[in-house]
C-alpha cells in the first residue's frame, strides 16, 4: 500500500545530487540499488540518473545534472549554482553583501524536483498517458524556480513598497539569546514593542519592513527596536509575546534538532475502501502525466500555492479558491499591468472561483467543487478545515476517490515550545538558521523563504504519491506534508555529520564569495581554499577577468549575480528567461521531458 512498490530504481550519479532523494524513495516503497560503484560523492558533476521499473508501469527515466540552463563552466556544484542564479545575492540581503547558505539548497531542491518527475513520469504511465517517458532537470533550474518570486519582483516596471536595505531578525535579548518574532497584523507587533518600552515612532516605521521581510529577504528595522530587545530578559520578552498575541522562539542549535520522520517528509495515507476507476483517464495518449486531472487548491502566500503551480506545470487544471473580492495578494507590489509579479510567480495559469468558506453556502459550494475534482490541497491554519466541514472525512464522502492533500507548518508532530508554523519561525526552531551559515557566523534563519518553497515543492511531490497510490490501489488518498519535513531534508547533511562525531557546522568562510574590483566572483566548494589563497592578487581585476584567470588554474569558478534586474541580459541564463502576458519575468519549468 505504497505508491513504488514492486517498483525497482537504479541510481547513479554524484552523492550530491542523489542521496537527498534515496530515503525518500526508499519510504514511497521503492526497491533502491544505489551501490558505492554507482554513487559517487567524489565525482563534481553529473547527470545523476534515475531509471525506475515497475511491474504494468513500464519505464521512467530522470537526469539531474547541476547544469541544465546554464553553461557547465558556470554550474559546477552547489556553491557556483547558488553564485550564478542570484541565490547568494537574496540570501546576502539581510547582510549587506552575497552570501552562501551553507546548506545544498539548490541540490536538495532539485532531489525533490527528481523524485517528482518519477512519480509524474509513472502515473501518466498508469493513466494510459504515453507521453514523455524520459526527463531531465537540474540544480541551476531548481535554483531559478526558488528564486522566481525575487526574480518576478526585481523585474516589474514599478519599483518594491519598502526599500532594500541590509537589517533584519533576529533580536537578542540582554542575556544573549538570539530569537526571532512573530506578528502577522500590525496589533500584536505594536502591543509587543509597548510591552518592552520601544519608542513609538520605532514601532511604527519598523512594521512595514517587517512585513514585507517575507517578499524583499532583508528588513531594514529601527536600531531601537534591537536596542530594545538587548535592554530585556528572555523571560521579559517571551511575557511581552504571550500577552500581545505576536510569537517569539528563541534560534535553536542543531543539537535541539527533532528526530526525523523514518517514513519521509510527509504521509500517504490510503482510505479503507476501494473505489472505481478514476473518471479522469480519458486523456489524449501524448498529453502531460497529470492532463485531465482536477486540482482545487485553498491556499495563501506560498507553500500550497507553489505546490499547485507545480501540478499545473504537470497537466493539471488548477482552480484555485479565493475569499470574496479575491486574493489580497494580486494586488502586492510591484505589479505588471495592475498583477502581482510575485503572485503571478506562483499562480499564473490557473483558473480562480470566489467562495466564503466561512459560510454554509460557501461550503456547500466547495464540497460541490470536490465531488468532481482529483484533488483538493490547502494549507489552512490547524483546525479550520475540521471547523468548516471540508476536512478529509467530510470531502471523502462526497469524492471517495478523492486525495486530500495539507500542506502544514508542523505536521501532526509539534514540538516542545513550537511556534506559529511560518517559514522563519520553523527555521529557528529546528535548527536551519545554524545549518544555513558556517561557524564564523552567528546562526541566523535565512530572510530567504527557505522552508516555505522547499515545502511547496514537497507538497507537489507528495500529491503525486497519492495519485500514484490512487491509480495503482483504487483508494481515496489523504496525504500531509510540513515545513518541519522541509527542514528535517535540509539539516539531515549536518544531523549526520554530527551523529558519526563530525563538526556539523561548515568552516569559517564557507560559501563567501571574494571581492573584485566591480563585483564577486565564486568558486566551486572544491577550489575554495585553493582560490583564497591564489586571490589577493586577483582582487584588482575586473570580475570576469577574475573569473577567467582563475579558470586558468583549473579552478571552477563563476561571476556572483547581484542584480536580480540585469539576469534576462546575461549571457549564462538569459535565454531560458521569458515573459508572459502581463509583461512579468518567467523561469524555465523544472523539468525539461525528452
Amino acid at each position: 500500500m505504497r505508491p513504488l512498490e514492486e517498483v525497482d530504481i537504479e541510481v547513479s550519479g554524484p552523492a550530491a545530487l542523489t542521496a537527498p532523494s534515496l530515503g525518500t524513495l526508499r519510504a514511497l516503497g521503492a526497491r533502491v540499488d544505489a551501490t558505492p560503484a554507482g554513487v559517487s560523492p567524489a565525482a563534481p558533476s553529473g547527470p545523476a540518473r534515475f531509471a525506475a521499473t515497475g511491474r504494468r508501469l513500464g519505464e521512467v527515466t530522470a537526469y539531474t545534472a547541476w547544469a541544465d540552463v546554464l553553461p557547465d563552466a558556470d554550474a559546477a556544484d552547489e556553491a557556483t549554482v547558488q553564485a550564478a542564479t542570484g541565490m547568494m545575492h537574496v540570501h546576502g540581503r539581510r547582510d549587506g553583501a552575497p552570501r552562501g547558505l551553507a546548506v545544498d539548497y539548490a541540490a536538495v531542491c532539485a532531489s525533490v524536483l527528481s523524485v517528482q518527475g518519477l512519480l509524474a513520469g509513472l502515473l501518466g504511465r498508469a493513466r494510459g498517458v504515453s507521453g514523455p517517458v524520459e526527463l531531465g532537470t537540474g540544480a541551476d533550474r531548481a535554483a531559478l524556480l526558488t528564486l522566481s518570486q525575487y526574480l518576478a519582483a526585481a523585474n516589474a516596471p514599478e519599483a518594491e513598497a519598502v526599500p532594500s536595505a541590509p537589517g533584519g531578525p533576529p533580536f537578542t535579548s540582554s542575556c544573549g539569546t538570539p530569537f526571532e518574532l512573530e506578528a502577522l497584523e500590525p496589533g500584536p507587533w505594536a502591543r509587543f514593542w509597548r510591552a518592552l518600552g520601544a519608542p513609538e515612532d520605532a514601532i511604527r516605521a519598523g512594521w512595514r519592513p517587517f512585513q514585507f521581510r517575507y517578499a524583499t529577504a532583508c528588513a531594514p528595522l529601527p536600531e531601537p527596536l534591537h536596542a530594545t530587545a538587548r535592554a530585556v530578559s528572555w523571560a521579559r520578552v517571551r511575557q511581552a509575546a504571550a500577552s500581545s498575541g505576536a510569537e517569539v522562539c528563541a534560534v535553536y542549535p542543531l543539537t535541539g534538532h527533532p528526530a526525523a520522520r523514518s517514513g519521509g517528509p510527509w504521509t500517504v495515507t490510503p482510505r479503507d475502501e476501494t473505489v472505481s476507476a478514476p473518471a479522469d483517464r480519458g486523456t489524449p495518449p501524448a498529453a502531460l502525466p497529470l492532463a485531465g486531472l482536477t486540482v482545487l487548491e485553498a491556499g495563501r502566500r506560498v507553500q500550497a500555492p507553489l505546490a499547485a503551480h507545480l501540478l499545473g506545470l504537470l497537466g493539471a487544471d488548477v482552480l484555485r479558491i479565493e475569499p470574496p473580492g479575491g486574493d489580497p495578494l494580486r494586488g502586492m507590489p510591484p505589479c505588471c499591468t495592475e498583477v502581482s509579479a510575485r503572485w503571478l510567480a506562483l499562480n499564473r495559469g490557473k483558473r480562480a472561483i470566489e467562495i466564503d468558506i466561512k459560510s454554509r453556502s460557501g461550503q456547500g459550494a466547495l464540497r460541490e467543487l470536490a465531488a468532481g475534482a482529483s484533488v483538493f490541497l490547502h494549507n489552512w491554519a490547524p483546525g479550520k478545515a475540521e471547523r468548516f466541514g471540508l476536512d478529509a472525512e467530510r470531502l471523502a464522502s462526497v469524492n471517495p476517490g478523492l486525495v486530500y492533500a495539507y500542506t502544514s507548518g508542523w505536521a501532526d508532530r509539534p514540538l516542545p515550545d513550537a511556534p506559529m508554523g511560518t517559514d522563519f519561525m520553523v527555521q529557528a526552531r529546528t535548527g536551519v538558521g545554524e545549518a544555513a551559515r558556517p561557524v564564523d557566523e552567528p546562526p541566523a534563519p535565512s530572510l530567504m523563504t527557505l522552508l516555505d518553497v522547499l515545502g511547496g515543492l514537497l507538497g507537489a511531490g507528495a500529491v503525486l504519491a497519492g495519485l500514484l497510490l490512487r491509480e495503482r490501489a483504487g483508494r481515496g488518498v489523504r496525504v500531509e506534508s510540513s515545513l518541519l519535513g522541509a527542514a528535517e531534508l535540509l539539516t539531515a547533511p549536518a544531523v549526520h555529520r554530527a551523529a558519526g562525531g563530525r563538526v556539523q557546522r561548515r568552516p569559517a568562510g564557507f560559501r563567501r564569495p571574494l571581492p573584485t574590483a566591480d563585483g564577486w566572483v565564486a568558486p566551486s566548494d572544491a577550489a575554495s581554499c585553493t582560490a583564497a589563497v591564489a586571490f589577493p592578487p586577483l582582487r584588482d581585476l575586473p570580475t570576469d577577468q577574475a573569473v577567467a584567470a582563475l579558470r586558468a588554474r583549473g579552478l571552477s569558478a563563476t561571476t556572483v549575480t547581484t542584480d536580480l534586474a540585469a539576469l534576462p541580459a546575461d549571457p549564462r541564463v538569459g535565454a531560458a528567461l521569458t515573459r508572459d502576458t502581463h509583461g512579468s519575468l518567467v523561469v524555465p519549468s523544472p523539468w525539461r521531458f525528452l
